[in-house]
């Protein structure tokens, strides 16, 4: 049995209108999505260099430092209340904790050396100071001679 073809190659001229508002509002996604708040505080940590750094094992609390804030469990506090904070938290946790410490590269060594001392203080003995990933260069030239 023979059906009948009812599609026929399209002619005629496309007509620019829909293209034209799908584009504008792609456009528009775009911008909005750029404008959005996110949440935070930008923390530029140092890049590791050629230091092995391994993982952490047990539980761990976290301290972000910036320049003029120290932020303990998403919120902004003092160093008197970093310190009341880090010894609440190592009570409720059995066994040895682990402090990462997220550093700004603009913080200097006697703020990192402060919150180091508030640790101990705390009773925490294991810091851990959080960097960027090594990168590796994949290039021919960077590779070693066998």
């Amino acid at each position: 049995m023979k059906y009948p073809r009812n599609a026929r190659i399209f002619r005629g001229q496309l007509d620019a209108a829909p293209f034209a508002s799908v584009f504008f509002l792609l456009v528009i996604f775009i911008l909005i999505g750029k404008l959005t708040y996110t949440p935070g505080i930008q923390v530029r940590l140092p890049a590791a260099g050629n230091v092995r750094l391994s993982g952490v094992d047990g539980p761990t609390l976290s301290v972000a430092l910036t320049t003029n804030a120290i932020y303990f469990q998403d919120q902004q506090v003092s160093e008197n209340d970093l310190s009341n904070q880090l010894f609440t938290a190592k009570q409720k946790i059995p066994g040895p904790v682990t402090l990462i410490v997220q550093s700004d590269k603009d913080v200097t060594e006697e703020k990192r050396a402060q919150v180091w001392a508030i640790a101990q203080q705390a009773g925490i003995q294991n810091l851990l100071v959080a960097t960027l990933p090594r990168v590796y260069d994949a290039s021919p030239a960077a590779r070693p001679n066998p």
